[in-house]
């Protein structure tokens, strides 16, 4: 805190009354990102304003406009002492794009934005990538834990729900905000309207997991309203979106069922696109049907690991002459 506390003017950086949310910079950039990634990027925001007042304000009671790069600098400095390199990058970069919407609304002026922001960029090492890819192996055992004994409505549901995470790559999100009509049980074509920042995008569902989405509309019936719904106890369907808390409940549940090491649902999207990549199709057809602003977002979710470069060096030769060895 020795930074931030010799800041000549950092007591000074609490807003004098409330701001309208259309005036707030932080509440502007938050109201712009996914809900997914709104709860993530507030508690960085919050950091970083207890950081600069010394746990007096969060993002919403900060005057973020009255930030100078000796404030800039100072939590750069604070960030780096107390956090990973990524969680800093990201952070920071938060802390930049708060800067950025204070300047959209006039509240600061280009040049002590300009020098704000310009910090240091900061390196990440390279480091294990998060997540994991599922094996066919463990897919088939998930499977097989929703078909123990005679198939109930839930385990229907379950079969689907897993189908289209593995076969469609999908995220939490975007699964339960699925309406019926976004389906086409004809070709396996599946929309996704409000995908991460409301983009839209097509994907298509292999003919095994077709058949288990089908399985589950027949129990479920054709009423327009949300592709998976939740199931009771007894059986009954209620026409309502699950929540992205449930999906991960689920996953959770099946896999403890299947005696698997843990994952999560967003593991289904690493298992999609390593598969893919691995199956040979082109890195920009995989970008696409994940939904990636990037092929290099695309590339970190390859989870074929180290046997991949293994067999990649077998493809090499190193001619030589074959001489007999001297006893």
């Amino acid at each position: 805190m020795r930074e931030l506390a010799s800041i000549k003017g950092s007591g000074e950086l609490k807003l004098s009354s409330p701001v309208p949310s259309a005036q707030h910079p932080a509440a502007v950039y938050l109201a712009s990102l996914s809900p997914g990634a709104q709860p993530t990027m507030r508690h960085s925001l919050d950091a970083i304003a207890c950081l600069l007042t010394n746990g007096e304000c969060d993002a919403l009671t900060l005057d973020w406009s009255k930030l100078r790069y000796q404030h800039t600098a100072a939590v750069r400095s604070a960030l780096i002492s107390r956090y990973t390199p990524s969680t800093t990058k990201k952070m920071l970069c938060a802390l930049r794009r708060v800067l950025q919407e204070a300047r959209k609304l006039q509240l600061i002026s280009l040049e002590d934005y300009a020098t704000a922001i310009d910090l240091p960029h900061t390196n990440t090492p390279p480091q294990k990538l998060r997540g994991r890819a599922l094996s066919t192996d463990e897919i088939v055992a998930l499977m097989d834990a929703c078909q123990q004994q005679d198939l109930l409505p839930i385990d229907i549901r379950d079969l689907a729900l897993i189908a289209i995470l593995r076969g469609g790559g999908l995220r939490r999100n975007e699964v339960v905000n699925l309406e019926l009509k976004d389906f086409d049980p004809n070709t396996g074509a599946i929309e996704i309207r409000k995908g991460k920042r409301q983009s839209y995008r097509m994907v298509y569902l292999p003919s095994a997991a077709l058949d288990l989405v089908s399985q589950w509309l027949s129990i479920r019936g054709r009423k327009p309203g949300p592709l998976l719904c939740p199931v009771r106890k007894g059986g009954t369907i209620e026409l309502r979106h699950m929540s992205a808390d449930a999906v991960l409940k689920i996953v959770r549940r099946r896999g403890k069922q299947a005696s698997i090491d843990k994952f999560s649902p967003h593991d289904f999207r690493r298992t999609f696109c390593s598969d893919l990549l691995s199956a040979g199709v082109d890195i920009v057809t995989v970008q696409k049907l994940a939904g990636h602003t990037s092929p290099i977002t695309t590339a970190k979710y390859d989870r074929r690991g180290e046997e991949l470069k293994r067999l990649a060096v077998e493809h090499l030769s190193i001619p030589r002459l074959e001489r007999k060895i001297r006893s």
